[in-house]
């Protein structure tokens, strides 16, 4: 038979229980567990104190045992319990990295956790688990694209400089076009946010045309010349050379970094560029048009104006296009290139060997 446990209580931890209790704040378990330090501490006996708290004699006991052993702060911690199940060994563990590693089922086309645990006989959770220990994340893919230029690191070196050490008495323009912008309008008006619920938007939608963006991004100042135009032939090409023509200063060399689209390439344009001799063309390499810093100017205005937005017509569509090019010339970036040249020369020579190495 347990024996009740006599408690004394200094004036302080006396004063810090009774803090607790008072505390409307305290969790509930920290309030029942000091009152029954303080109602064994004032003499009363186990039948009265399971009556004040509603507690079993069992959990009475425990916690007066708890004080005597731990003091206050016992009262505070809960001892951790041993887990019903027992734990896994390296055996399964090791199993679910080989299979995840070998590839995926014959019916799928990747790894799921019910699959892998229905594969190894272990939970969901438990394949999760795993995963997780071992840095594995079958359902995602990250892509990419090796450039087969033999000229890579050349042309890498040649446009970097531009952006890092651009010449004097120059200016350096980063140029593509951004193709096929739909001006799409929703079937349905959406709700707007309010608290507790995201705003809405219709699933399906209804066009009213595309419209192509030419664009000279202005890396040493940030500022963007843009145009919109119906479609992205060698034409529309020559025509926007003419705008920037138009728009820089007339006695400075101008060096525009474009990607390998053919119409970038076709004979007129090339014609063009013997007629205008201060214009001088870098092209980036194959399969590398990330390194062209207007790519970026286009994300931005993809996650800020177009991805969410419902235009009612083509007119309203370039509107915002228009919007969007002021407002970033009117706080302009400069644009800084961070990466070592170096480094992404090195990268992609490891991305060949390792193809290499499966084929």
């Amino acid at each position: 038979m347990h024996e009740r446990t006599n408690i004394r209580l200094s004036a302080s931890a006396r004063r810090e229980l009774e803090a607790v209790v008072a505390n409307r704040n305290s969790p509930q378990k920290h309030v029942w567990r000091a009152r029954i330090v303080l109602l064994t501490a004032d003499g009363r006996g186990t039948a009265e104190i399971m009556q004040a708290t509603g507690k079993a004699k069992t959990v009475i006991w425990r916690w007066q045992d708890r004080f005597r052993e731990a003091g206050i702060e016992g009262l505070w911690r809960d001892k951790t319990r041993p887990s019903r199940i027992p734990p896994l060994g390296p055996a399964v563990a090791e199993r679910v990295v080989a299979l995840t590693l070998a590839g995926p089922p014959a019916t799928a086309s990747h790894w799921t956790g019910s699959a892998m645990a229905k594969a190894a006989g272990i939970s969901v959770s438990s394949a999760q688990r795993i995963w997780r220990a071992h840095g594995l994340q079958p359902h995602r893919v990250r892509q990419f694209k090796l450039s087969n230029d033999p000229e890579f690191a050349a042309k890498l070196h040649e446009i970097v400089g531009l952006y890092v050490n651009p010449p004097d008495h120059a200016i350096v323009l980063s140029v593509d076009e951004k193709s096929q912008i739909q001006a799409l309008d929703r079937t349905q008006p959406g709700l707007p946010m309010k608290n507790g619920r995201a705003g809405t938007m219709t699933h399906d939608y209804k066009r009213h045309g595309t419209t192509t963006l030419f664009a000279a991004l202005n890396v040493l100042e940030g500022k963007v010349i843009g145009q919109c135009m119906k479609r992205h032939r060698h034409q529309e090409f020559i025509r926007f050379l003419n705008v920037i023509e138009a728009r820089v200063p007339k006695k400075k060399t101008v060096h525009v970094i474009v990607d390998n689209y053919a119409a970038h390439k076709h004979p007129k344009v090339m014609a063009w560029l013997d007629q205008h001799p201060r214009f001088v063309f870098h092209f980036t390499p194959t399969s590398a048009s990330w390194l062209n810093a207007v790519e970026g100017f286009f994300a931005k205005l993809t996650k800020k104006r177009l991805k969410r937005g419902v235009f009612r017509s083509l007119h309203e569509l370039k509107d915002a296009i228009h919007r969007f090019l002021d407002e970033t010339n009117s706080d302009p970036k400069p644009f800084t290139w961070t990466k070592e040249p170096n480094k992404i020369i090195a990268a992609v020579k490891r991305g060949h060997q390792v193809l290499d190495s499966i084929h």
